[in-house]
C-alpha cells in the first residue's frame, strides 16, 4: 500500500482510500483530500515533517502521522 507520505517531491497522486477513523478521517476530508482527489507534492520539510501539497487549487500541510492515512495511486500507475 503506497501512502501520501511515500510520494516524492514534484510527482502527483491520486487519492484511493482514506484509513482512520472518527475525528481524524472527518478532519482530512474537511481538508478537501477526498477519493479520486489529485494531490501535488510540492515539497517537505527539512525534518519530513510537515508535507506541502496542492490540492483542489489550494496550498495544504499536511502532517506526517495524517499522510500516512492517505492511500495513494501515483498517476504513473495504472488505475484498476
Amino acid at each position: 500500500m503506497k501512502t501520501l507520505r511515500d510520494v516524492m517531491i514534484g510527482d502527483t497522486c491520486t487519492v484511493k482510500k482514506l484509513h482512520g477513523e472518527g475525528a481524524v478521517k472527518r478532519r482530512i476530508m474537511d481538508m478537501g483530500v477526498t477519493k479520486n482527489t489529485e494531490i501535488y507534492v510540492r515539497k517537505v520539510a527539512p525534518l519530513g515533517d510537515p508535507i506541502e501539497v496542492t490540492v483542489r487549487g489550494y496550498e495544504l500541510s499536511i502532517r506526517k502521522d495524517d499522510a500516512e492515512m492517505v492511500e495513494v495511486i501515483e498517476d504513473k500507475e495504472e488505475v484498476l
